[in-house]
């Protein structure tokens, strides 16, 4: 998967993953994550951020304002892919954005459309990102675990895992 573009990498690798796990510091301290879909759509720049339809009184939007890293993580078992993504996050009352981001999904969890005024959009610009690839099937990984074990060296050809500087 390895790429000149960093951007594009990324972008490869998640693209097709329509839900992700967005972690958050909570103000006593302790770590809290919720699923979330992404609203990015082609053509956006989905390059840069992450995009996320939010409700302004869950948990996260609160505390996303007090505290704005949060860690996106997407997973794709089948094709073992996974990606962890860090973030300066903020929230987004722009009418346009909100818009170019709507989907009818979006209608069931805010009733009002665009206009709702529960609505913000959470804005995750990639700061880093790391991420786990694999492309071996399953039997193969199985073989080099195994033969790991039997020999007492580490696996080795298990995918790419890199951190990508954006």
């Amino acid at each position: 998967m390895a790429d000149n573009n960093p951007r594009e990498t990324l972008w490869k690798l998640v693209k097709g993953i329509r839900f992700a796990m967005i972690t958050h510091r909570h103000p006593d301290g302790a770590l809290h994550a919720c699923p979330m879909t992404m609203a990015n759509k082609e053509g956006m720049d989905e390059h840069v951020s992450f995009y996320f339809l939010l409700d302004k009184k869950t948990d996260l939007a609160q505390c996303v304002t007090k505290d704005n890293q949060i860690q996106i993580s997407f997973a794709d078992p089948g094709e073992d892919s996974y990606v962890s993504v860090s973030s300066a996050a903020h929230l987004s009352e722009d009418r346009a954005l909100k818009e170019k981001l709507w989907s009818t999904a979006a209608q069931a969890w805010f009733p009002g459309g665009v206009e709702d005024p529960d609505l913000t959009v959470l804005v995750a610009p990639v700061s880093s990102a790391e991420y786990w690839d694999v492309k071996e099937n399953q039997l193969v990984q199985l073989f080099k675990m195994a033969k790991a074990a039997i020999t007492g060296e580490p696996p080795k050809g298990m995918g790419e895992h890199k951190t990508i500087q954006l």
